[in-house]
């Protein structure tokens, strides 16, 4: 049985940091691109960041470049997202998934980790 299972999430104060880990149970991650995406209250699922896993490749979204860094432990089968720079607009529950490549639907994804930026 597959199983993704995200850690790490928090309330933290704008301007803050966190790391969000998923554990991978099922299934080999390095198969596999995985990504992180997000859920805010009343607002559409939004991919996050991909990492390819045939050429390493990384995708942001807009919002988070350059603050968010994705991240693979091969040898631990996790995955990680490192989250600098945090705003209140990052606030949402953060999901971690896997699909064939950054193109593909998702098919597989975590319960998800409450994260909240607020002051």
């Amino acid at each position: 049985q597959v199983q993704l299972v995200e850690s790490g999430g928090g309330l933290v104060q704008p301007g803050g940091s966190l790391r969000l880990s998923c554990a991978a149970f099922g299934l080999t991650l390095d198969r596999y691109a995985v990504d992180w995406f997000r859920q805010a209250p009343g607002k559409e699922r939004e991919g996050v960041s991909c990492l390819s896993s045939s050429d390493g490749r990384t995708d942001y979204a807009g919002s988070v470049k350059g603050r968010f860094t994705i991240s693979r432990d091969n040898a631990k089968n996790m995955v990680f997202l490192q989250m600098n720079s945090l705003k209140p607009e990052d606030t949402a529950v953060y999901y971690c998934a896997t699909r064939g490549s950054c193109s593909e639907p998702y098919h597989y994804w975590g319960q998800g980790t409450q994260v909240t930026v607020s002051s």
